[in-house]
């Protein structure tokens, strides 16, 4: 072992390089289990993030099912979500095969491909205009004949401007056949269900007998409240009669219901406060299987599945706080067992009713695709998202805390401790407050290179689940109603300033950071005393801009968030960062894509000609042809090299083998907040409700992505890895 080398905090040597974080993983999502084996959706990182459908045969091969032409993901409520479902096929000569129906990104419409074909089938009609027919949450009726699913329809672009009911996606529950017939007629698409803004989750019962589903409407979100439905169906094609609510409301979130039985549903609801399992017969009252001050879901994830009921009447379910993990419920004894796994952050459970399989991770482990024993709680692992992980030595080991916030509030945060074993500094570390995305989403503490790029270096990180975030619980979630902008940054110079005060961080040295909403908290943190510098990755910089142009399914977020408009137009206005320029009182590092629709370029070139009218220290680094959020990895090298660069000129340490960053007070180029060219990025919305236009042209004709960073496989929770918009 060699002795360690004496280095300023950040100047560390590491072996963890920005290309091997860059380099990104196979992320997996969505597993499925079937006779013939397992399947599962993974991205592509080489290939532009494009996702693919994976399928492990019972003698542990596997193989690619859809190549380089197709791209599996759905854009309906444009929050991505399982996009295949694997189906049986079987004719007299051969034992059933599964083929896999999926939705198709580039034209959104449904294929099928059959076992052992090259090539997929449509299954849906083409649509008058492209994409405008979208579907998501797929089942397949007991018969096997017929996918019942939910359906998102764009109107068309006019040459005149629309109403705003006019542009307004109408979503329904649809039956289609899985012979094809629909592909030419669409007539053979048959609607169940419509008239609610959204719809989720549709199961048909054992026996084809009822349809049970979960819908909303505006301004609520899928966290705030939602119903679970029930109707009789007449035949897989037939009429939905009979419908009512069985369970949930507008202040109560009713999520993922699945059928014990032809007469009896399992869900997830918050009604006690948390989102705990429950059960319910087609009349009678809801019963709780395992009432607990814990959630049993990440949240609301289209397609995601945290439970999983087994053939001898145990139910596996995900449970905890932060990180999930697995136990079983047996209803015998109506006893709830935890399983220790190994892994300390699960996300995703599928299953036939015997074998059982999840996707999990660990501190030091990448997520992984496990094949779980539920008696004993022992993983097989059938596939990791990479192979080449560093060194444990060099990995930081989370450390979950609790401190006080204003108010005497409690936050939540987890540290992560600089992690070299052969450097050391002496004093306090810089520490970075890294904010999530969302800003109702979480972070949790499973592998991310990214962060240990940083702790192996020496600058140590915590991660501030603050109020509103997932995992703690309703009251929590509603930290932040009517409070963005300031619950979050409270509850994120809280993180920093406990870190000073127990002596682990330097209070000359405390940065901030986060992406899309987790840089509307960043920017709004720097203009007060606590940090020395920030990072802002394309960052939301104007509230009023986002709420008029943002997609159907994020209308209204801003609506509790913040206030209905008009009538909160002047604190949407206080708490945009792009009218805050002259109140921030730290460098500050601005990462922006110049084909982002949410936030356009003009909107951070903007920020930084006010920064540099304030003599504020920053640098400006635009990506080319990115959108909201780094895609390209020598993008995303640059941009975590930028980084380090950043901390290194203010904290005062050069990193070895990164370029120097230059920081600046002067802005070089056009002003955009005057002249034809900048009217996008002047307080975009002087009247609430108009969108901006500008260098962006009719970029907002398209419904923009949601809040949350998004760039990987899609339907996991958001924290958990890189993800675009």
């Amino acid at each position: 072992m060699t002795d360690r080398v004496t280095a300023p905090y950040g100047a560390w040597p590491s072996p963890i390089a920005a290309s091997d974080v860059a380099r990104g993983e196979r992320r997996m999502a969505h597993p499925s289990v079937a006779a013939d084996g397992i399947r599962w959706e993974e991205s592509r990182p080489d290939e532009g993030g494009r996702t693919t459908v994976m399928h492990r045969d019972p003698g542990g091969t596997p193989t690619e099912l859809l190549g380089p032409a197709w791209d599996a993901g759905t854009r309906v409520h444009e929050y991505g979500g399982r996009s295949y479902l694997p189906v049986p096929r079987s004719d007299d000569q051969n034992p059933t095969r599964h083929g896999i129906v999926f939705a198709n990104r580039a034209d959104q419409r449904l294929y099928l491909l059959e076992h052992g074909a090259d090539t997929p089938v449509p299954l849906t009609p083409e649509p008058e205009h492209p994409c405008a027919l979208r579907y998501a949450d797929l089942a397949l009726t007991p018969d096997g004949e017929h996918i019942v699913c939910v359906r998102e329809r764009h109107p068309a672009p006019g040459d005149e401007e629309p109403g705003p009911d006019d542009r307004r996606p109408v979503r329904s529950i649809v039956s289609l056949p899985l012979s094809g017939r629909a592909a030419d007629d669409p007539d053979a698409v048959t609607e169940l269900v419509s008239g609610s803004d959204f719809y989720a989750s549709p199961v048909p019962a054992p026996d084809g007998r009822h349809l049970a589903w979960t819908c909303w409407n505006h301004p609520r979100m899928p966290w705030d409240g939602t119903e679970l439905r029930v109707g009789t169906l007449d035949g897989p094609d037939g009429a939905l009669t009979d419908t009512y609510t069985l369970k949930g409301g507008v202040a109560e979130s009713v999520l993922s219901p699945t059928w014990r039985d032809a007469n009896t549903l399992v869900f997830l609801t918050d009604w006690s406060g948390w989102w705990n399992l429950y059960e319910i017969g087609l009349t009678g009252p809801a019963m709780p299987l395992h009432p607990a001050e814990e959630e049993f879901t990440h949240g609301f994830f289209p397609g995601l599945q945290p439970y999983h009921g087994l053939d001898d009447g145990r139910t596996v379910a995900l449970h905890g706080r932060t990180d999930l993990t697995p136990g079983v419920y047996t209803s015998a004894t109506a006893e709830f067992a935890p399983l220790d796994t190994g892994f300390d952050s699960w996300t995703a459970l599928a299953g036939d009713g015997t074998t059982v399989v999840g996707l999990a991770a660990g501190h030091h482990t990448p997520q992984s695709l496990v094949r779980l024993d539920t008696a004993t709680g022992r993983t097989d692992v059938l596939r990791r998202s990479r192979d080449d992980v560093p060194a444990t030595d060099y990995l930081p080991v989370p450390r979950h805390t609790e401190v006080s916030g204003r108010y005497g509030r409690t936050v939540h945060t987890t540290v992560y401790p600089p992690a070299n074993p052969d450097a050391a500094a002496d004093g306090p570390a810089p520490y970075i407050v890294w904010v999530h995305g969302g800003p109702v989403a979480k972070a949790l503490s499973s592998l991310d290179l990214a962060k240990a790029y940083f702790t192996s270096r020496g600058i140590g990180v915590v991660d501030v689940n603050h109020g509103g975030s997932t995992g703690f619980g309703r009251a929590y979630r509603e930290r932040l109603q009517g409070q963005w902008g300031v619950v979050d940054v409270e509850d994120a110079t809280a993180a920093a300033r406990a870190l000073v005060d127990e002596g682990a961080a330097d209070p000359e040295r405390l940065a901030v950071r986060g992406g899309s909403a987790g840089g509307l908290t960043t920017l709004l943190a720097l203009c007060g005393d606590t940090f020395a510098c920030g990072t802002s990755s394309w960052g939301v910089t104007d509230l009023l801009r986002l709420a008029a142009e943002t997609h159907d399914f994020e209308s209204r977020y801003l609506d509790g968030l913040v206030g209905p408009l008009p009538g909160y137009a002047a604190t949407y206005r206080e708490r945009s960062p792009i009218n805050r320029a002259a109140d921030v009182t730290a460098p500050v590092l601005i990462l922006q894509g110049t084909d982002d629709p949410v936030v356009p370029p003009n909107q951070a070139r903007a920020l930084a000609a006010g920064l540099s009218e304030h003599a504020v220290r920053h640098a400006l680094l635009e990506f080319d042809g990115e959108g909201h959020g780094l895609r390209a990895p020598g993008n995303q090298q640059r941009a975590l090299e930028a980084e380090l660069a950043f901390y290194g000129d203010v904290f005062g340490f050069t990193p070895p083998g990164v370029e120097p960053i230059e920081l600046t007070t002067e802005y070089t180029g056009d002003d955009p907040r005057t002249g034809d060219d900048g009217q996008q990025a002047r307080d975009a919305s002087e009247e609430p409700g108009t969108s901006a236009e500008g260098a962006e042209g009719d970029a907002a004709a398209e419904p923009l992505p949601p809040l949350e960073d998004r760039s990987a496989a899609d339907g996991e929770p958001a924290a958990q890895q890189p993800r675009r918009a």
